[in-house]
């Protein structure tokens, strides 16, 4: 298993190619591609590399999936016996990041799979049924 631990939003994340995370707001347009390079750990098979603080040479390739908004967030304040009361919310700006590669000096560890031009093959030959009449 691959995996690797970066750093977006001041905040450190595991990501493996393939899936999407949820991370702070990007300043980029949906569908793409977004270059990571603020790697802290890389991990291929065993072999692990550990950065200090960064990995040189590692970066991560994500896709740009699309931008919404958290689930709010309620903060209410009240002092006792003084009649003061505040409410608050607050909504996080998130973007939505698909992993596509982790690569490591030139070399890509991992790649989401590719996807085939081919449509599906589907048998069209009609199957006999024997209906059993009882």
């Amino acid at each position: 298993m691959t995996y690797a631990i970066i750093e977006t939003g001041g905040k450190q994340l595991r990501v493996e190619p393939g899936r999407f995370y949820d991370i702070e707001l990007l300043t980029t347009e949906p569908d793409e591609k977004v270059t990571i390079e603020s790697v802290l750990f890389v991990q291929h098979d065993g072999e692990v590399t550990i950065g200090q603080p960064l990995v040189t040479g590692a970066t991560v390739e994500g896709t740009v999936l699309r931008h919404f908004r958290g689930r709010k967030v309620l903060v209410y304040k009240m002092k006792p016996k003084k009649k003061t009361r505040k409410k608050r919310g607050h909504r996080q700006e998130i973007t939505r990041l698909m992993i596509n590669s982790i690569t490591l000096n030139g070399t890509v560890f991992a790649a989401e799979a590719a996807a085939t031009d081919e449509a599906p093959v589907v048998d069209n030959t009609p199957v006999e049924v024997e209906a059993a009449a009882e």
